[in-house]
């Protein structure tokens, strides 16, 4: 029996790494001589640096940066087993997590903490970026992340312009004489798994400031400034920021990454997938079990476990998938390639119980064990068990 394991985390219980134990040591239960590949699942956003180290070998690098409101912060990052990868989430630099409700204020938020980390890992000798957007509480079109990197943008009177989105309407000039020269050598692959343009009403301040922290004003500015950052980046550079698809994710780091350093966009899942070379490793599963701690709309919109589940279906490989919770409309998942879909709740609680870390590791394990007993049933001859 050969088992691919490739299950996101379940987010605010347990990590993609525990959930694949649990899941392992369930089947393990039928099968101990089972052969299980276990690859730990990430679709660009929390748990992507945990999940490509554990999937691919490398070490987790510490180091102090700014945080989204300039007061510094150790952040992590990793790089890959052959030494020229970095796995960055942005979210470690800047993200809303560290911002409380009270404090949230994209005007002020900066990506600077991100360039820092890029320096970081530049310096380490790292020439190949995956970058994980998503969960940032910025909405500065990327110019902190650029700062960092040694480029100036200034304001009408030849100015460095501040930090944070506050800054962008100011922009009359673009200085790129200090950039780190190594950026040259770079290369940026950028898991981004929505296409917001960057400016207008389903660009970045309209869409996902006020989860940030934007008031109405507050939008408007900062609507206003991504508008005139673009106009002088198209004035000065000739790039077009307007008219790149998810130039508006991370209140504009997608703007940043493909205008300045000519990044390519892709899907978060496909691209982890493609890095964990998951293909090569399903070939002669008998079957793959995926999961995330919700199976519902949004996995139909193209998460973790719907790319495993379509990756499997093109070998013909069986997929189920657990989650504490299910959609009632589990059809239109099976209908998209996954083939069985469980809730690993197997009892009235509520959902701080259900998503208690030990809990949750083992009603995985327990509903793991349950199904493997099933096909072990079915694979044997009713003779042979019998006997």
């Amino acid at each position: 029996m050969k088992v691919l394991v490739a299950v996101d985390s379940f987010k605010g219980s347990i990590s993609s790494i525990e959930a694949s134990k649990a899941i392992s040591e369930g089947i393990q239960e039928s099968y101990p001589d089972a052969e299980i590949i276990a690859l730990p699942l990430a679709d660009g956003g929390e748990g992507t640096v945990e999940a490509l180290l554990q999937a691919t070998g490398g070490m987790k690098i510490e180091t102090k940066v700014k945080g989204p409101l300039s007061i510094e912060k150790t952040a992590i990052y990793g790089i890959l087993d052959d030494g020229k990868t970095a796995v960055i989430e942005v979210a470690e630099a800047c993200g809303l997590t560290f911002v409380s409700p009270e404090q949230r204020n994209p005007l002020l938020a900066t990506t600077y903490g991100v360039g820092e980390l890029i320096a970081d890992a530049i310096g380490k000798g790292c020439r190949e970026f995956v970058i994980g957007l998503g969960g940032s509480a910025t909405n500065d079109g990327g110019i902190g992340m650029l700062q960092a990197l040694g480029f100036r943008f200034l304001d009408g009177s030849g100015n460095e312009v501040e930090l944070g989105g506050q800054a962008l309407k100011k922009i009359t000039g673009i200085d790129g004489s200090g950039v780190l020269p190594e950026l040259m050598e770079c290369h940026f692959r950028i898991a981004c798994d929505v296409n917001n343009v960057l400016y207008g009403p389903t660009g970045a301040a309209h869409i996902f400031g006020p989860q940030k922290g934007a008031t109405p004003e507050m939008v408007e500015e900062l609507d206003e400034g991504l508008r005139n950052f673009a106009q002088i980046v198209l004035e000065q550079l000739g790039i077009d920021l307007q008219s790149i698809a998810g130039a508006g994710a991370a209140g504009g780091l997608g703007a940043a990454f493909s205008g300045f350093l000519h990044s390519e966009m892709e899907s978060g899942i496909d691209l982890i997938m493609d890095i964990t070379n998951m293909e090569q490793k399903m070939q002669g599963a008998d079957i793959a079990v995926t999961g995330e701690g919700k199976l519902d709309d949004q996995t139909a919109m193209g998460k973790a476990p719907l790319g495993v589940a379509r990756l499997a279906a093109v070998h013909g490989i069986p997929v189920v998938a657990l989650a504490g919770a299910v959609s009632p409309d589990v059809w239109g998942l099976n209908k998209l390639g996954m083939t069985s879909c469980f809730s690993i709740v197997n009892s009235p609680m509520t959902l701080e119980e259900a998503m208690d870390p030990e809990v949750a590791f083992n009603n995985l394990k327990r509903t793991a064990a349950q199904l493997f007993r099933l096909i072990q049933r079915v694979a044997v001859p009713a003779e042979k068990l019998q006997n």
